[in-house]
């Protein structure tokens, strides 16, 4: 895999990453894309990029970060949300 097949990959993977992150059901399978999207980043820089090859690198490991950021954020809001819905269900009994 090219230099640039890897930068292009981590960059959509990011993208959708991104916005799937914060959609509920669907936060949990772009999750995964936003850590295939770190990993491609990371192998595209190693490689020595030229040009573009190295800002959608560049680009497509940031919003890979920040999409797995989002994405622990949201899991984390819905486990909370969960133990506060328990917690209001066994004081109810």
């Amino acid at each position: 895999m090219t230099t640039k097949n890897k930068a292009i990959v981590s960059l959509v993977c990011g993208i959708v990453g991104l916005v799937g992150g914060s959609i509920p059901v669907v936060q949990y399978i772009t999750g995964i894309l936003s850590i295939v999207a770190i990993v491609f980043g990371a192998m595209a820089l190693k490689d020595k990029p030229e040009g573009s090859e190295k800002g959608m690198a560049v680009a497509g490991l940031v919003l890979g970060i920040v999409a797995t950021g989002i994405t622990v954020l949201a899991i984390l809001c819905a486990v909370c949300a969960l133990g506060a819905l328990a917690a209001a269900g066994a004081s109810m009994q």
